[in-house]
């Protein structure tokens, strides 16, 4: 009996936490409904949601400064990570795998991150969403999605995605309870 309650207790956390993601990703594909579908991609993915925005609306190439339009679906992006106080997010930033050629960047690497806490900056400053909610990693050319032998391929792969991170403490907890021995 108590075991069954346990594993009741992680399926219906596991039924919320779902049903929370799915809450999350309509809000945000309502907010951003107006955005070129090609320039940006909101998906669950084993739990976890994902925003990923390509580099070509936020930033122009070799360059970590985002662009006006950019700076406009971060705050539609902004307004939905503000009424979820209690979700921590993490930037990633992703190039493709040609060398940079200007002095500003070390490689791509340095692009990548440089690219994510940019994004970051602008949440936090523009948008008030708390930096110690916030994250920005890099993972240069080291992750791609698609091929780096096309063009379309390395534009794929040029992105910066927004990963909504899940809850785990509620995870735990039922792990801990007495129930669970």
């Amino acid at each position: 009996g108590a075991k069954d309650a346990y594993i009741q207790d992680i399926q219906s956390a596991m039924a919320r936490k779902d049903s929370l993601n799915l809450a999350l990703v309509m809000n945000l594909k309502s907010a951003l409904s107006d955005v070129n579908d090609t320039d940006i991609e909101v998906k669950v993915e084993k739990g976890v949601v994902f925003i990923s925005i390509s580099d070509k609306l936020l930033f122009r190439s070799g360059s970590y400064t985002v662009t006006k339009q950019a700076e406009a679906v971060l705050g539609k992006v902004a307004q939905v990570l503000n009424s979820k106080p209690e979700i921590n997010i993490l930037v990633e930033g992703h190039t493709d795998n040609v060398p940079i050629k200007k002095n500003v960047n070390e490689d791509n690497w340095d692009l990548s991150v440089k690219r994510a806490a940019a994004v970051t900056r602008i949440l936090q400053h523009k948008y008030n969403i708390d930096p110690k909610r916030m994250t920005a990693g890099g993972k240069g050319e080291y992750s791609p999605i698609d091929t780096n032998e096309t063009a379309e391929g390395r534009a794929k792969n040029r992105r910066t995605r927004i990963i909504i991170q899940p809850e785990l403490d509620q995870f735990f907890q039922l792990l801990e309870s007495p129930s669970g021995n």
